[in-house]
């Protein structure tokens, strides 16, 4: 990922310069680290298992790729020890929020501006350490509260690329990781000897994708524990929900998906045709009525991050549950600000729910669903809603039928509908 750093040069030094620069500077970054401890437990503790590397052959300011934290010697000098701090809990916040996997193929420069906008308004906002003022960094409070998903297409959308180069310069060097690894090794220690090392050039970092597996495991381990560490009220609210939906055992999506669905068949037993499995024994045990059908309806959200993959992969999920039974009745559609594509799937129609063909869309009006339900006399046992959960207004009516929201977890997986079943879609799951 390119970085603009016009905002800071460097400037050439001696050998014995540098070198002493370097030793000033490493010390400063451990008087950070303690400062952040002291102050900021949850993001001390994060920091203290990072490993210190100066890296001034390609970092021209600060990264980290979440076991190690690289720093330009130059840069750092010109900062304060409050704001070497807001540096280090910006390279760490970006591990908690998991910017470099969220990007997908979204353009990496406006995307990493997004996600500067999101740290540095948090960090700004529960002042940790002192804004750096050196260069004009990305931090605007109109973006509070939004992710860095909704950022991008706010700033995706408003902006060309010069106006972009007005608003502000990453603080950081975004890592870009290599999908395959490095050729000539791995990266699994680069940069090796630390602030230390006089003259050996140090490698920027790439990894496998089993390495970065691994990354993200600790990265996950170490929020649990820091969190741990510091103690309750010493961890930014956002972050501790997070935690605590890792922490929390939750029900899988599809299985909850499947409980529901299995809902609306209630009058599945009766006495009126008894079972023969129990004549042996003289007891008269309750039949299945495979007369009461399945009858539910879909909606699949196509204004927000969902795509044809995902989208699939809930079809798919929702024709395995309804190959289970010998009857059912499926209403599919799509929407955004209204409903289109409709249509009717049975057990004896032949046709295959994952051929639905979707339809993308524009802007996003969840209230379209129940309009158009009314204005067709449509009462489901069940709405299943495949969304983003963001519906930039209404929910929905709450009283019109019983209703399961799926919601795409590359949003805030801490969302809840304000009724009904919510369940947050994972592809792992």
């Amino acid at each position: 990922m390119g970085l603009d750093t016009k905002g800071f040069q460097p400037v050439e030094l001696s050998k014995e310069e540098l070198e002493k620069m370097r030793e000033d500077v490493h010390d400063r970054v451990i008087v950070a680290r303690v400062g952040l401890l002291l102050r900021h437990p949850f993001f001390g503790n994060m920091a203290t298992r990072m490993r210190v590397q100066n890296c001034d052959d390609w970092c021209p300011t600060a990264a980290t790729d979440g076991r190690n934290l690289y720093y330009n010697t130059q840069f750092f000098n010109m900062l304060t020890n409050k704001q070497i701090e807001f540096v280090i809990a910006h390279e760490i916040l970006h591990c908690v929020f998991d910017h470099i996997i969220r990007r997908e193929d979204r353009n990496p420069r406006i995307f990493n501006i997004a996600c500067d906008y999101k740290v540095n308004n948090l960090l700004v906002r529960d002042k940790i350490g002192e804004r750096v003022d050196q260069i004009q960094i990305f931090q605007d409070f109109k973006y509070d509260d939004w992710t860095s998903e909704e950022i991008y297409d706010d700033i995706y959308n408003k902006y060309d690329e010069e106006e972009l180069q007005a608003l502000g310069e990453l603080l950081d060097e975004h890592i870009d990781w290599e999908k395959d690894g490095d050729k000539e090794g791995e990266g699994k220690n680069p940069g090796k000897g630390g602030g230390k090392e006089k003259d050996k050039k140090s490698k920027r970092p790439s990894y496998s994708k089993e390495e970065l597996k691994k990354i993200r495991d600790e990265i996950k381990e170490s929020m649990i524990t820091s969190a741990q560490s510091a103690g309750a009220g010493n961890t930014p609210g956002e972050i501790a929900r997070m935690i605590k939906e890792l922490t929390e055992p939750k029900m899988n999506w599809r299985e909850l998906l499947r409980q529901q669905i299995q809902s609306t068949i209630k009058s599945d037993f009766t006495f009126s045709r008894p079972s023969r499995k129990g004549w042996h024994t003289g007891a008269i045990l309750p039949g299945m009525n495979f007369m009461d059908t399945i009858d539910i309806c879909i909606g699949i959200d196509m204004s927000g991050s969902i795509g044809d993959i995902q989208a699939q992969d809930f079809l798919g999920e929702v024709k395995g549950i309804m190959d289970e039974y010998k009857d059912y009745k499926i209403k599919l559609w799509c929407f955004d600000t209204k409903v289109y594509n409709e249509e009717d799937f049975s057990a004896d129609g032949g046709q295959d729910l994952t051929d639905y063909e979707i339809l993308g869309g524009g802007g996003t009006d969840f209230d379209a669903n129940w309009i158009y339900m009314k204005e067709n006399d449509i009462v489901p046992k069940k709405f299943i809603m495949f969304t983003d959960g963001y519906p930039f207004g209404s929910w929905g009516d709450e009283d019109y039928c019983d209703t399961i929201f799926v919601i795409h977890s590359h949003r805030d997986k801490n969302l809840q509908a304000p009724f009904g079943v919510t369940a947050h879609y994972d592809e792992a799951a």
